[in-house]
């Protein structure tokens, strides 16, 4: 008799649970880089960065590709209906804007120095994040930090 009745709570239970699974997310099948961003807001004197990334006694060099950055320009629209069309332009906001791939790059504290064209460097100490740029439901990437040079090529984070 005792058999039965943990027989039948399991079902019971497996029952109950099939039903209530929620709805399956689609999640896109994009690529998701491991790294660190460099924005330059005031690029003056500047046309080239290199980064170290140190962590757990090892560190890494890379470039940083630095290409002008650019925002969303003036907008326009064709009718206000279902099947109407708009548009956008991207336009130059003066500053560079790149990124530096780091395989293995991890979820804890890291030591990222960046020389610009003078080849002073310039240090800070980051903790890089995973993203989930697909929402929650399809998990996470990176991890990921952005950085931002300020005026006396300080770094801090974006």
């Amino acid at each position: 008799m005792r058999c039965f009745s943990w027989f039948a709570v399991f079902v019971a239970s497996t029952a109950v649970t099939a039903g209530c699974a929620g709805p399956e997310t689609a999640c896109p099948a994009i690529g998701f880089l491991t790294g660190i961003g460099l924005t330059v807001p005031a690029p003056v004197g500047i046309s080239r960065a290199t980064l170290d990334a140190c962590w757990r006694g090892q560190c890494v060099t890379r470039p940083v590709d630095l290409q002008p950055e650019t925002t969303v320009g003036a907008t326009t629209c064709a009718g206000t209906g279902p099947d109407s069309a708009c548009g956008a332009s991207m336009v130059p906001t003066g500053g560079l804007r790149g990124f530096a791939a780091v395989p293995g790059l991890p979820a804890e504290p890291v030591r990222v120095t960046v020389r610009f064209d003078d080849g002073k460097p310039h240090t800070i100490d980051v903790n890089p994040g995973f993203s989930e740029p697909n929402g929650p439901a399809c998990g996470k990437a990176g991890p990921q930090v952005q950085l931002e040079a300020g005026p006396d090529r300080e770094l801090r984070v974006r």
